[in-house]
């Protein structure tokens, strides 16, 4: 579980896919099902240890390796469909924060890292003490979001300003710009989206759950 609240940007060193995940699909032909990460940093590696979660753009990754400036960590197939870590490069920047404690103060919202989809930038408004995000918003994902709410973005928690059945934008003041990578985001890249997990959670429990207990 994570806060939102970035510690550091990190880069991507390097990509290598992981042989030894390597599986034979349905056409006889070699599929890789995953690979590994190796990111350059600093202040998340304080007090890591190999086994420990790190929120890489909101997603959450394990430990596997850890270096005097540098983390590696596997990436499943299944974490390759939600997200755009098949479009990393070397220097590839990373919003990155280690796993929250219990005795953190919650200064964004519950993150878990397990992130909905990657979705697109929109536009980019540029205000007086602000840049306003406007993010194309998938309509299954709509229900989870509300004006005031909480989302994660790139692993930023953010609060929603505007709202409507297709997008929904966001305000970074300049300490969250100067802080993350969303200084050098650009309309139309990919951002990873995770909504608020109250929200299915609640969502579970009146599809699911009656008052007796049974489904």
């Amino acid at each position: 579980m994570f806060t939102g609240i970035i510690e550091e940007v990190g880069s991507i060193i390097a990509i290598q896919k992981n042989n030894q995940l390597a599986t034979l699909n349905q056409t006889n032909k070699v599929s890789h099902q995953g690979f590994s990460m190796q990111i350059r940093a600093k202040k998340v590696l304080e007090e890591s240890k190999i086994g420990d979660s790190i929120s890489v753009n909101g997603v959450c990754l394990t430990l596997t390796n850890i270096g005097i400036d540098f983390f590696t960590a596997d990436v499943s197939e299944e974490t390759l469909k939600k997200t755009a870590f098949l479009s990393y490069r070397s220097g590839t920047l990373v919003n990155l924060e280690r796993a929250a404690r219990l005795s953190t103060r919650i200064g964004g919202h519950l993150v878990q890292g397990h992130v909905d989809t990657t979705t697109k930038i929109e536009s980019i408004q540029k205000t007086y003490n602000s840049n306003i995000f406007r993010i194309a918003c998938p309509k299954h994902l709509r229900k989870y979001l509300a004006e005031k709410g909480s989302v994660a973005l790139d692993g930023v928690s953010l609060t929603l300003c505007q709202l409507d059945s297709t997008s929904f934008s966001v305000s970074l003041i300049p300490l969250t710009l100067t802080s993350t990578t969303f200084k050098n985001k650009k309309a139309g890249e990919a951002i990873h989206l995770e909504c608020d997990s109250i929200a299915k959670h609640i969502e579970s429990i009146l599809l699911y759950g009656d008052r007796n207990g049974k489904n």
